[in-house]
């Protein structure tokens, strides 16, 4: 197969998106929340868990504690029981219970909405901070889970897409370089729910997959 120009690469990303767009129409965040406050905590959450797992505890956990002053002062041990069935369910619920402290020292009890504040609470990495800086604020943010690593590698929209360990920050530069800073956050949703729906890691579904034409690795994974 001839080497891609980037031009062309660039190309090709655009009708594979234009054509994720055609079969993913309405994207949005699959975790249920009502406030900036609510998405960070589930987000923080979310961590090696399902969103379904998540949004089946964050209802009970927003009910006893509605916003950061509450969370702040929590019985730690209380809201280890409450999101019990999720993963690492302790150190979350430490973090959770320290950027809800942070939030209201730091921040007037308000969720800030840009990166650099957002990192700096306990728990909270780029990639939370994306998702909240996009889903909350609308402030283009494009959020790499291992979805959108996958993705975009079988894809090779990304140079490094053959590296057994791949840099997320890198990959959020070298696609959002490629698309207007609007599309990102949709962008990222239609990726991550491609990955789900269709390009699964151990067996992805080619046969049904809207890209398999373009894709350059259509029936080889």
């Amino acid at each position: 197969m001839p080497r891609e120009s980037k031009k062309a690469r660039i190309a090709r990303m655009h009708q594979e998106y234009e054509q994720l767009c055609v079969e993913i129409s309405d994207p949005k965040c699959a975790l249920n929340f009502n406030s900036p406050f609510e998405l960070l905590v589930a987000t923080v959450l979310s961590a090696q868990t399902t969103d379904k797992r998540v949004n089946m505890v964050t209802p009970e956990l927003f009910g006893e504690y509605p916003g950061p002053a509450e969370l702040a002062a929590a019985n730690p041990e209380h809201v280890e029981d409450i999101i019990r069935t999720i993963g690492f369910f302790r150190t979350k619920a430490r973090n959770i219970i320290g950027l809800s402290h942070e939030l209201c020292v730091r921040f007037g009890g308000e969720v800030p909405a840009d990166m650099a504040s957002l990192v700096s609470l306990p728990g909270v990495g780029r990639k939370t901070a994306n998702v909240v800086l996009g889903n909350a604020f609308g402030v283009p943010g494009f959020p790499v889970d291992t979805h959108v690593i996958r993705v975009t590698g079988r894809l090779r929209w990304r140079s490094d897409w053959a590296s057994p360990s791949p840099d997320p920050v890198a990959i959020e530069r070298e696609v959002t370089a490629c698309f207007p800073p609007e599309e990102w956050t949709d962008l990222s949703h239609r990726l991550i729910l491609h990955g789900r729906a269709i390009c699964h890691a151990r067996k992805p579904d080619c046969a049904d997959c809207p890209l398999n034409d373009t894709c350059p690795s259509a029936f080889a994974a």
